[in-house]
């Protein structure tokens, strides 16, 4: 399982408009923003988002097959379209050269659409594993197979992977994060509050019927599921809450083999690493000590018949998308409807796009270019990049609270950030990559053991800087703090965010905004724990870090009274990085913004002023409708705050808002002085 190191992206995870809902038509074509969107029945002093989005909103149900709908599961849905078309011009391609990318693209795609032969085989495709399993003598060969489940993408007991070092972020270390539990979040097995209690549960009943499936009867089922829980609990006892895992500092804990063979006493580290990787690493970065200490005594106290109900379940849920519709059925009604309340599960095309997507993306990739990214495009969207970097050394030279000697050293990490747009410059090569038309299973196996293969390759290694960690077609944007990089795929450079038709007020709230905040993440609460060179290095003086985390908490503070769904609230400390972003994109985007000829000249467009229309852009890009339940689960897991918070947190602060929407003292959309919050 590949984990990305502290990447600090716009949007929850890596998953998820048609132009026309954003871009408008009715009597303000090709100006960027639809006036249809918008609530006037509400002051914008009172409630910005539901005055920017609250029209598209009522005239935008969440169709079933999502537990979210807004701008960005627009464009995703809208770029689906878009790699459908390619993928399946590949099927068309008769004599598709082996080991091309339309033999592979096409092969992986025949197998996932072919549900006949899919629902024929039922859970056949991984009764080699479960019956290994059954075979497991002793606990070393317990180790042993869960190396190579480890090989194939498994997060059981544990992740291995390799990352960068944050200490010396050119050479490439092997890593340990915490892992093993099949739950959203560690503290759904601890919680005594009732969505916690409901949550375990329904997984027992979840757990259960899975194994039921692969003909385990069911008082058996029931006593396997008990063990999963009481096993997984263990686990979840010893980890790290997401809070504790933002801390850059306390998780990097550098062991040498002698000292993980101490802290994780009871586990045979040489045994596992020679499986994994034929060899020892020179040294592995352990995320959280005190989980490694309880793989060790989790593997010597466990009894080995309840090791393998343990492996037995990761392998049933993790297969469970790709066996027949009985699984898949069951899995979808666990995660996707219970926990996140979707109605209807995506069609099938749908789900397997996005398995072959996400295993052969940037060979996609190279198809989705040609397709759908022109040139101009990225000429474009780079030259707004290169503005936002000039604001946001203005901002840091004009800053009030910062001294002049961390000033130098911000404006120095600043003149390194390396700027990627649209695609990479070299691809990823996929040509040991064996894709056939035999089996959907076996190409999801494929091509797991493959890419785990080039991770731990890697290992004592120079890291390679031309690689990215999101394909051309991802709706998505990231900041990498060991890179000291910002990363805009082409998918993103649509509207809403970036319009090529639209005017720049659009464009510097939308894209404007989006690259600010990506900016700002090497400035936040942990992106400014590394220096030029992606290390992690203290370069403040101790008065200015002191500064910079009073002004952090009372973001935190302003973000833990946004009451979202019920009783539930946004976590502040765990949103903090991301509502540092979005602060920091909207004042360094507005910056920028008044440098352009529109700004200017302040003529009216639309009935609004160049400012309005940037901010009436800010709102927008965070249309969306949210299920109940999925709001929750965003809430315990998401380190995004929802996107009505993320309208209305950061521009409470910004004076410029009120100014130009008459937001008075004491409006709902406007800080109290001894509240306001002001940082980049």
């Amino acid at each position: 399982m590949k984990l990305t190191k502290y990447l600090l992206a716009l949007t929850p995870m890596f998953l998820f408009l048609t132009t026309g809902v954003f871009a408008g038509d009715g009597g303000n074509a090709g100006h960027g923003l639809d006036l249809r969107n918008l609530d006037t029945s509400v002051k914008p002093a009172d409630d910005f988002f539901q005055y920017s989005v609250g029209g598209w909103v009522k005239n935008n149900p969440i169709p079933d097959e999502f537990s979210r709908w807004g701008s960005f599961e627009l464009l995703r849905d809208n770029n689906n379209k878009t790699l459908q078309k390619i993928v399946e011009a590949t099927l068309t391609e008769k004599n598709a050269t082996k080991g091309s990318a339309k033999q592979k693209i096409g092969d992986f795609y025949a197998t996932g659409m072919d549900s006949a032969k899919i629902e024929a085989d039922g859970y056949t495709p991984i009764l080699d594993e479960l019956k290994q399993i059954d075979g497991l003598k002793n606990k070393t060969e317990f180790i042993k197979f869960l190396a190579q489940q480890h090989n194939a993408g498994s997060g059981a007991l544990f992740n291995f992977f390799s990352s960068p070092d944050s200490k010396k972020s050119d050479m490439v270390a092997a890593h340990i994060y915490q892992g093993g539990v099949g739950l959203p979040d560690i503290e759904y097995y601890t919680k005594d509050d009732a969505r916690s209690k409901e949550i375990r549960e329904r997984y027992i009943v979840y757990v259960t019927n899975m194994f039921k499936l692969t003909g385990v009867d069911a008082k058996t089922a029931a006593q396997y599921a008990k063990i999963v829980m009481n096993l997984e609990t263990q686990l979840a006892k010893e980890s790290n809450t997401r809070v504790e895992n933002r801390d850059p500092v306390k998780t990097y804990n550098k062991y040498s083999i002698s000292e993980l063979k101490k802290n994780g006493k009871g586990f045979n580290w040489d045994l596992y690493f020679n499986e994994i990787m034929k060899k020892n690493p020179e040294y592995v970065i352990v995320f959280q000590p005190k989980f490694v200490k309880e793989v060790g005594t989790f593997t010597q106290k466990v009894s080995l018949s309840d090791l393998k109900v343990y492996l037995k379940w990761d392998v049933i849920r993790n297969a469970a998308p790709s066996l027949s519709s009985a699984f898949v059925n069951e899995s979808f009604d666990f995660n996707g409807k219970f926990l996140s309340g979707t109605k209807a599960l995506k069609p099938r095309w749908k789900r397997v796009l996005a398995v072959i997507n996400g295993n052969l993306g940037e060979l996609i990739g190279q198809l989705y270019v040609a397709e759908a990214f022109p040139p101009q495009a990225k000429e474009r969207a780079n030259s707004i990049v290169k503005n936002l970097l000039t604001s946001m050394g203005e901002r840091i030279k004009g800053l009030e609270w910062m001294s002049d000697k961390t000033k130098e050293a911000a404006l120095y990490k600043l003149s390194k950030f390396t700027v990627k747009i649209g695609y990479p410059d070299k691809w990823k090569d996929y040509s040991a990559l064996n894709i056939e038309r035999d089996s959907y299973y076996k190409n999801i196996k494929r091509a797991s053991n493959w890419a785990s293969k080039i991770d731990l390759e890697k290992i004592g290694k120079p890291v390679d800087k031309t690689e990215w960690e999101m394909s051309p077609q991802t709706v998505n944007a990231y900041y990498n703090p060991n890179g000291n990089e910002i990363v805009f795929p082409a998918a993103i450079l649509q509207p809403p965010f970036f319009n090529q038709d639209a005017d720049d007020a659009v464009n510097y709230g939308g894209m404007g905004a989006v690259i600010g905040h990506e900016i700002s993440h090497g400035f936040d609460d942990q992106g400014r724990q590394f220096d030029a060179d992606g290390n992690i290095t203290d370069w403040w003086t101790k008065e200015d870090a002191e500064k910079f985390t009073a002004r952090a908490d009372k973001l935190v503070d302003e973000f833990n009274n946004f009451v979202i769904v019920d009783t539930f609230k946004v976590n502040g400390s765990l949103t903090l990085g991301e509502n540092i972003g979005d602060l920091g994109g909207i004042t360094v985007a507005l910056n920028a913004f008044k440098h352009t000829d529109e700004y200017k000249k302040g003529e009216k467009l639309d009935g609004f002023t160049p400012t309005q229309r940037f901010f009436l852009s800010w709102g927008q890009i965070w249309a969306e409708y949210q299920r109940p339940e999925s709001l929750k689960l965003q809430l315990k897991t998401d380190p995004h705050s929802p996107g009505r918070a993320r309208v209305l947190g950061p521009l409470m602060n910004v004076p410029e808002f009120w100014e130009a929407f008459d937001v008075k003292p004491g409006d709902k959309m406007r800080n109290p002085e001894d509240k306001l919050v002001k940082i980049w």
